[in-house]
């Protein structure tokens, strides 16, 4: 049976008695009750174009003859990387959205922690990040304090600072960062490089959009306090295997599948995911049973249509599609660091075998 509540979730858990309940009343600032998911009408990662759109309109841009450009659009990955001298290379990405959650410090360190998570998976380090932020003119501004406040925090928490950012009016508030890293260029961590054989690894549960939309007070503060958790860790215990990560992702919006799919593109590999071995967060694999789909899962079928094998129960495919919002890594290591990673918290997804480039969800 998927397995619903990993290390991760259970701690989140510990501590879910002393935490209002997600959404059973406001939190108010100096007396202004706000949710924020009542300024928007979608948020987190889910509200990404879906992946085959935004793939097509990158085939349509032009591509770099700047041979110290590393990793850019052709093939794209999590972040670009730009090598500025014979030991260091830029890594930069952006990531923003509308808020998923009603209250403001968990939305800022989430947006904060969702967007060093693509730095964390190239294999960088975190030194810098600059606020991306729209807001209604007469957004609460306690509000906005609080969501600059909590990303801060979080930034600092990754190894870098806020060093400035950018504001404007708009009738729906966004949030995210701009976030710069730099890693060496020989140990840069990509999509492509898996290998027949491969077990494949995730550091955090799946299942985040479902814990939220369908799930008790407890299921979504262990899903708020999974996705405000940085991926750093994660990293470092990687980084400690050395050559032998083949490849790295994160788990983001196009949902374990969608992100799976382009893990076994670049590698020129079949992906199988063992979905009977899926550690989800509390509520959401009974989210899913009980048919709670959200709107990024169509696109996310979508995105691996004619790539993706399905033998599992629907309920338990529907965490694949499901789209995360600071989602764990995906690691890609031979099969005799499995053990290592199973003892430091991660979970077994699946392995990689030889074979035209596909998913099986099994």
């Amino acid at each position: 049976m998927v397995n619903d509540e990993s290390e991760l979730g259970r701690s989140a858990l510990a501590g879910a008695e002393l935490v209002e309940p997600y959404y059973s009343l406001p939190m108010a600032y100096r007396g202004t009750p706000i949710r924020l998911t009542e300024w928007t009408s979608c948020g987190g990662c889910a509200a990404k174009w879906g992946a085959s759109l935004l793939s097509e309109l990158v085939a349509e841009m032009p591509g770099s003859l700047d041979k110290s450009l590393l990793v850019g659009l052709a093939p794209f990955d999590d972040a670009a990387v730009y090598q500025v001298s014979p030991d260091v290379a830029l890594v930069s990405t952006t990531d923003f959205f509308p808020p998923l959650v009603d209250d403001p410090e968990d939305f800022g360190a989430i947006a904060a922690a969702n967007a060093c998570s693509d730095v964390f998976a190239m294999g960088a380090h975190v030194v810098m990040a600059i606020n991306v932020a729209a807001f209604p003119e007469h957004f609460p501004h306690d509000a906005i304090s609080a969501i600059f406040g909590a990303a801060s925090k979080v930034v600092t928490e990754a190894g870098g600072t806020i060093a400035g950012g950018h504001t404007i009016r708009n009738p729906e508030p966004i949030f995210g960062l701009a976030v710069q890293g730099v890693v060496h260029p020989s140990k840069i961590w990509r999509k492509g490089g898996s290998q027949p054989g491969d077990v494949v690894m995730m550091s955090k549960p799946i299942g985040t959009a479902l814990a939220l939309a369908g799930g008790c007070a407890t299921d979504q503060r262990a899903a708020i306090n999974g996705m405000r958790t940085l991926n750093r860790r994660a990293a470092e215990q990687l980084r400690e295997l050395g050559d032998d990560v083949h490849a790295v992702t994160d788990v983001t919006g196009y949902g374990l599948a969608g992100h799976g799919w382009e893990v076994a593109e670049r590698g020129n590999v079949r992906l199988h995911i063992d979905a009977q071995n899926i550690v989800a967060y509390p509520g959401a694999l009974k989210a899913a049973t009980e048919g709670m789909r959200t709107g990024g899962d169509p696109r996310n079928r979508t995105y691996v249509e004619g790539h993706c094998t399905i033998s599992a129960p629907d309920a338990h495919a529907a965490l694949c599609f499901d789209p995360q919002t600071s989602g764990g890594l995906l690691a890609v290591v031979p099969p005799q660091r499995q053990q290592q990673l199973l003892d430091l918290g991660w979970w077994r997804t699946g392995y990689i075998e030889a074979g035209a480039p596909g998913i099986v969800i099994e």
